[in-house]
C-alpha cells in the first residue's frame, strides 16, 4: 500500500463499521421486533429502524474499504461484493433472532474474518499498487465522501414509531458520529497531492460536522425536517470544499456557494424520487419477509431510508464529480496559484 496514507484509516474505519452492525444485530435488533401477529402490535412506519442502523454500518465497511485501497477500480468491485455478501448475512443472523451483548463479539468476530479476507484477496491482486492520485481516483472517493455525508444526516435522524427507545438517541449518534468521520476521511483522500495541507479545514469540518450530528440528533420531531435539510447541504458543501472539488481557474466561494445552492434543492428531491421509487418496489417487504419478521401493516410503508440515502448520495456525488471535471494537470495547475 506504499503511497497511500489512508490505507490503515480505512481499515480502522471499516472494521469500526463491522463492530456497529454486530451491535445493531444483537443489542438493537431484537428491541425492533414485536411480541407477536396480533393486529395491536402490527408494525408500522420505522418500526425495523435497527434495520437502518445496520444497513448504514454495512455501507460504511464498503466506503472504509474504498478509503483504503484509494478507490481503486477493484476496491470498489469488492465494496460491492462485499455489500450484497453482507446483506445476505444480516438477512440470515436476524433470522437466528440472536440477543444480547454477548453475541456482539461472535458476530463482529466473523465480519473481522470476512473483512480481513477481502483485505488480502485485494492485497494479492495488487489493488492498492495504483497511484491515489489519479483523477478517476479522486473521483471515487469524492463519490464515497458524499454518500457518507448524507448518510451521516440521515444515520443521526434514526427514528422509531414512538421515539421513546433511549437506545435510539446513542445509535443515531454513534452512526452520524462514524459516517462523518468516513465523510471526511474520504474528502482528504481526494484532495490533490499537490495541494496544501488540509488539517485545519479537516478539523473545522468534523468540529462543524460533529455538532451537525448531535443537533439532528436532539432536534424535536416537529424540526427535524428542517434540521436534516441545514445538515446535508453543510456537510455535502463541506466534503466537496474539503475535497477542493472544483473545476480549474472557477472562484472557490462562488462555486462552493454553488454547490450548497443545488444540494439545497437537489437533494431533497433525490431523496424524495428514491423513496417513492423504493415505496413501489417490494425491497423494503422482501427484506422483512426474508429476515423473518412481521410485515408492515397496509396503511404504512416498508421503504429502507438508508438505501434511498445511498441511491440520493450515489447520484449527488456523480453530479458533484462531473460538474468539478478535474483532470490532473489542471488540478495541480490550479493548486499552484
Amino acid at each position: 500500500m506504499r503511497g497511500n496514507p489512508w490505507h490503515t484509516t480505512g481499515l480502522l474505519l471499516a472494521a469500526a463499521s463491522t463492530l456497529w452492525w454486530a451491535v445493531g444485530m444483537a443489542v438493537l435488533q431484537p428491541l425492533t421486533e414485536p411480541a407477536g401477529p396480533w393486529s395491536e402490535v402490527l408494525p408500522d412506519n420505522n418500526t425495523y429502524w435497527a434495520r437502518e442502523v445496520r444497513l448504514t454500518a454495512l455501507v460504511g465497511v464498503g466506503l472504509g474499504l474504498l478509503l483504503a485501497f484509494a478507490g481503486g477500480r477493484t476496491a470498489t468491485l469488492a465494496a460491492g461484493a462485499l455489500g450484497g455478501g453482507g446483506l445476505l448475512a444480516d438477512l440470515a443472523v436476524d433470522r437466528a433472532d440472536l440477543a444480547g451483548w454477548r453475541y456482539v463479539a461472535p458476530l463482529a468476530a466473523a465480519g473481522f474474518l470476512v473483512l480481513g479476507g477481502t483485505v488480502v484477496l485485494l492485497l494479492r491482486r495488487r489493488a492498492g499498487a495504483a497511484a491515489p492520485d489519479r483523477a478517476a481516483t479522486r473521483r471515487t472517493l469524492l463519490v464515497a465522501a458524499v454518500v457518507a455525508a448524507v448518510l451521516a444526516v440521515l444515520g443521526a435522524a434514526v427514528t422509531s414509531p414512538t421515539d421513546r427507545e433511549p437506545q435510539l438517541v446513542w445509535a443515531g449518534l454513534g452512526t452520524g458520529l462514524l459516517m462523518l468521520a468516513l465523510a471526511i476521511g474520504a474528502a482528504l483522500a481526494a484532495v490533490p497531492a499537490s495541494a496544501r495541507s488540509r488539517a485545519r479545514p479537516a478539523a473545522g469540518l468534523a468540529v462543524l460536522g460533529a455538532a451537525t450530528v448531535i443537533g439532528i440528533r436532539l432536534t424535536p420531531p416537529d424540526a427535524a425536517p428542517l434540521t436534516l435539510w441545514a445538515g446535508g447541504v453543510l456537510l455535502v458543501t463541506g466534503v466537496a470544499a474539503l475535497a477542493r472539488a472544483r473545476p480549474p481557474g472557477r472562484s472557490e466561494p462562488a462555486w462552493y456557494a454553488g454547490v450548497a445552492g443545488v444540494t439545497a434543492v437537489g437533494l431533497p428531491m433525490l431523496l424524495v424520487a428514491a423513496t417513492l421509487v423504493l415505496a413501489w418496489l417490494p425491497i423494503g417487504p422482501v427484506l422483512t419477509r426474508l429476515s423473518g419478521n412481521i410485515a408492515i401493516g397496509d396503511a404504512d410503508t416498508d421503504a429502507p431510508v438508508t438505501l434511498a440515502g445511498l441511491a440520493a448520495g450515489l447520484a449527488g456525488g456523480l453530479l458533484l464529480a462531473l460538474a468539478a471535471g478535474r483532470t490532473r494537470a489542471a488540478a495541480e495547475s490550479v493548486e499552484r496559484r
